[in-house]
């Protein structure tokens, strides 16, 4: 019987941890998993392979952060944001093999960047009143994006400061915007037959080092104040932006 394993033990191995340590940092600053593990995916695997693989361990990954994180769901946002995530997606789904996705990540590179000025490196709280039904456009918007790019959590981030989500709150809250929108971005990948084969397995250890990873930076996050998770935040929209900057222009 032919195995299900076509790659070495230790590229497995790899996904693991990268995920495991990916969602570490996503945890602790607010998101940003995703985008860490672009890069390294992209390397391994090809870029056709970044987005099925990545938002396939994500959903993985996500039940734990569910459980983990209940109690601080801000449900008042998940009613207008997950509906419209999932419409994004469906929208999305006939743009994923025919797009070419460069251009949207350099937009939203600068968009990341130009956050530490906005918030003044972090001394600035908030920097616009953000109101209830501005989630609905961003839920459309943002998951059609993700569908083609393969992750994009820290786009969200300077929106949940302005509503004064932090911390737990944030993490929870745009978990469980985003389960609903996974399930169905891993329908439309099967459909399309964007995720085949060991790319099932790849999402599925890389889900299993997310989960490792939310378990651990769950500790980490109740220990850090507003103020160091802010500043975190900051940092991950940053760094990300500058990355997906560099690396679609040529200069990485």
């Amino acid at each position: 019987m032919e195995s299900l394993f076509t790659e070495p033990w230790w590229i497995y191995a790899i996904v693991f941890f990268a995920g495991m340590g990916a969602y570490i940092v996503s945890v602790i600053s607010g998101g940003g998993g995703s985008l860490l593990l672009i890069p390294a995916i992209n390397f391994m695997f090809g870029p056709k392979v970044v987005a099925p693989v990545i938002n396939l361990g994500d959903l993985i990954g996500r039940p734990s952060r569910l459980i983990i994180f209940w109690k601080d769901i801000r449900w008042d946002v998940v009613r207008w944001y997950a509906p419209a995530a999932i419409t994004g997606v469906l929208l999305a789904g006939w743009l994923f093999t025919k797009v070419e996705a460069s251009w949207f990540q350099v937009i939203i590179g600068i968009f990341l960047v130009s956050t530490v000025f906005q918030y003044q490196f972090g001394k600035k709280e908030r920097t616009f009143k953000m109101k209830k039904w501005y989630w609905l456009p961003l839920g459309v918007g943002v998951a059609s994006v993700s569908t083609i790019v393969g992750g994009l959590g820290p786009v969200l981030n300077p929106f949940y400061l302005n509503a004064g989500i932090l911390k737990e709150e944030m993490i929870a809250t745009k978990t469980a915007n985003s389960f609903f929108m996974g399930v169905v971005q891993i329908g439309t990948y099967s459909f399309l037959g964007a995720l085949y084969g060991d790319l099932w397995i790849l999402g599925i250890v890389l889900g299993l080092g997310a989960t490792t990873g939310n378990l651990i930076g769950k500790k980490l996050l109740s220990s850090m104040t507003d103020e160091t998770f802010r500043k975190y935040v900051l940092a991950v929209m940053v760094i990300s932006g500058a990355y997906m900057i560099l690396s679609k222009t040529g200069v990485l």
